[in-house]
């Protein structure tokens, strides 16, 4: 089991209203509720992934299938993306 730490907060009367409901309509504690609604409305927060990672599983796919590229991208990457071939 989980180490819990006991915090206080303030609801609005609705939403309290609303969380016992669901705890009575699910036959569950009213604070499993309150945690399983914190897990999943956190979770909708989470970034996916960073723009870091991403360039590195690109970067990590491209050794893994021994893609290169130009070795002057970096001072010809007009030429690559505007000239016709």
């Amino acid at each position: 089991m989980y180490m819990m730490i006991r915090t206080q907060v303030y609801l609005p009367k609705s939403l309290y209203r609303d969380i016992k409901l669901a705890a009575l309509k699910d036959k569950k504690p009213t604070a499993q509720v309150l945690r399983e609604a914190l897990i999943v409305g956190l979770e909708k927060k989470k970034p996916k992934e960073t723009l870091g990672q991403a360039m590195q599983e690109l970067i990590d796919l491209g050794k893994k299938l021994k893609i290169s590229g130009p070795t002057d991208l970096s001072t010809n990457h007009d030429k690559y993306l505007y000239e016709d071939e």
